[in-house]
């Protein structure tokens, strides 16, 4: 096929994705078919324009909790979240405890928020417990620093676990920002 021919189906199947995206009000867009990291002429979400809660109960395996962090677009525009957001944990003064979230390795796609829309991350969050006492110094979380993907601004989110609060050992991971709301049987 020509480089051209090619240009053509790469522009037809973005504007499909597209068309798709608005008409349910979320969608992802492969970073491959959009021709970048980011789709073209949708701004990033600001922090600003999104709520940021966590989806309860969390599920747990092999030593590791985890929960669902929704994004909801509550601005007017239509906005983009790409990649991973910044997490990290704080205490009751609101300093830092350990190291921030480490990223899972899973390739990102751009998710396209319309007003009202939801995506979601998936955060782990490690038994602190499984470290030596020495290495992570176990101390209480009460709050999650969360920096959209891509912004400066964050939010912080009540939210009680048991840290890590020596720097070192990375106990919280997340993964790359998924369209739509990731709570099973959740419906807004």
């Amino acid at each position: 096929m020509k480089r051209s021919s090619l240009r053509y189906l790469r522009r037809g199947l973005l504007a499909t994705a597209l068309a798709g995206a608005a008409a349910t009000g979320v969608g992802t867009i492969s970073a491959s078919a959009a021709a970048g990291t980011v789709v073209p002429h949708v701004a990033s979400c600001a922090t600003s324009q999104l709520t940021v809660w966590i989806g309860q109960p969390g599920d747990a395996a092999a030593g590791t909790f985890y929960y669902e962090l929704e994004f909801s677009n509550t601005g007017t525009t239509t906005c983009q979240l790409y990649g991973f957001p910044g997490v990290s944990a704080l205490d009751a003064t609101g300093t830092q405890l350990g190291s921030p979230a480490g990223w899972d390795a899973i390739t990102p796609a751009a998710v396209v928020l319309t007003p009202g829309a939801t995506s979601h991350v998936v955060l782990g969050v490690a038994d602190v417990y499984n470290y030596p006492a020495a290495t992570c110094q176990p101390a209480a979380a009460t709050a999650l620093r969360i920096y959209p993907p891509n912004q400066t601004a964050a939010v912080q989110l009540p939210f009680s676990f048991e840290a890590c609060a020596k720097a070192g050992p990375v106990y919280l991971h997340v993964r790359p920002v998924t369209a739509g709301v990731g709570i099973p049987g959740y419906s807004n």
